[in-house]
């Protein structure tokens, strides 16, 4: 699949998913759909696809309860000097050469978990993990659609 295939298919999903707020909000079809996804409490299809990257990394990172053949392909960053990042637990992203690579689930996990705040890396629970990521997602969301 190519990038703009991709691209393509995440504005699908995302126009059939303002349709669908509107619907269950009973909005008229002309209404912008950010203030009533917000309030939904619904992330943008973007936005979803990172968290559920974020959750499965987390998942092989901290327990046992996601699949080995995902947790073989997540590696952690090891620093050659000592810095004051080598304290947070960051993932080593692999060097690519094309965009198809980078959309890899080995070289797109680190590019999401890695953008993540160190308050959020460093959850000791999955539910505490979920809870920040979703506001941390729902923030990005009102801040770039205000």
């Amino acid at each position: 699949m190519l990038y703009s295939d991709l691209v393509s298919s995440i504005q699908v999903l995302q126009r059939v998913q303002n349709n669908a707020g509107r619907i269950v909000l009973q909005a008229a079809r002309q209404s912008h759909v950010q203030p009533l996804l917000r309030e939904l409490h619904w992330l943008t299809i973007q936005h979803r696809i990172q968290y559920n990257v974020a959750v499965l990394t987390f998942k092989s990172h901290s327990t046992a309860t996601a699949p080995t053949y995902l947790s073989r392909h997540i590696k952690a960053r090891v620093s050659e000097r000592t810095l004051r990042s080598s304290e947070d637990p960051l993932l080593d992203k692999p060097f690519t050469r094309t965009d198809f690579a980078r959309r890899d689930f080995c070289c797109s996990v680190p590019t999401v978990w890695n953008s993540l705040p160190e308050t959020i890396i460093s959850a000791d629970s999955l539910s505490v993990f979920k809870s920040r990521l979703k506001m941390f997602f729902c923030k990005a969301f009102s801040d770039t659609h205000d």
